[in-house]
């Protein structure tokens, strides 16, 4: 019985395996805004030389002609780029960035734009904002 649970086991991982498999393979050949498509694959496979991996998982590529471009970690989200990669990707500077770049003492961590999220900034006496402001009755000028 021992025996049989093991092979049970392995054959549920393999079917487990299989199965994202074929998931990440449909959402790349019908979907564009998971990670790549098949033919950025098919691109990056013949002709792109990796150049690095950003704070995100974000992976940059390049060839030989110059052409830059990134396949993201998870959903495509121009904002996940990092400041540094930006320039990078955008031809700002010529050379990959460095990951001891120097950082100011009031420059904060980078997020990705939080907009319509729960993290989203809102601002005292917008509608959803938890606070509301005191607004004053308007007034109109007197001639």
């Amino acid at each position: 019985m021992c025996g049989f649970l093991k092979l049970n086991k392995k054959y549920e991982a393999y079917i487990e395996l299989t199965i994202n498999l074929m998931s990440n393979f449909f959402k790349m050949v019908f979907t564009w805004w998971n990670r790549q498509t098949i033919g950025t694959f098919i691109y990056t496979l013949f002709t792109g030389k990796f150049v690095d991996k950003d704070e995100f998982g974000n992976k940059y590529y390049k060839n030989l002609k110059g052409k830059r471009w990134v396949i993201y970690k998870n959903d495509v989200e121009s904002t996940k780029i990092p400041p540094e990669w930006h320039a990078w990707i955008h031809y700002v500077i010529p050379n990959k960035p460095s990951v001891n770049s120097k950082k100011f003492s009031w420059q904060k961590k980078y997020e990705e734009n939080l907009t319509g999220t729960k993290k989203s900034y809102k601002p005292e006496g917008s509608l959803a904002s938890s606070t509301k402001k005191n607004m004053k009755k308007y007034e109109t000028w007197k001639i």
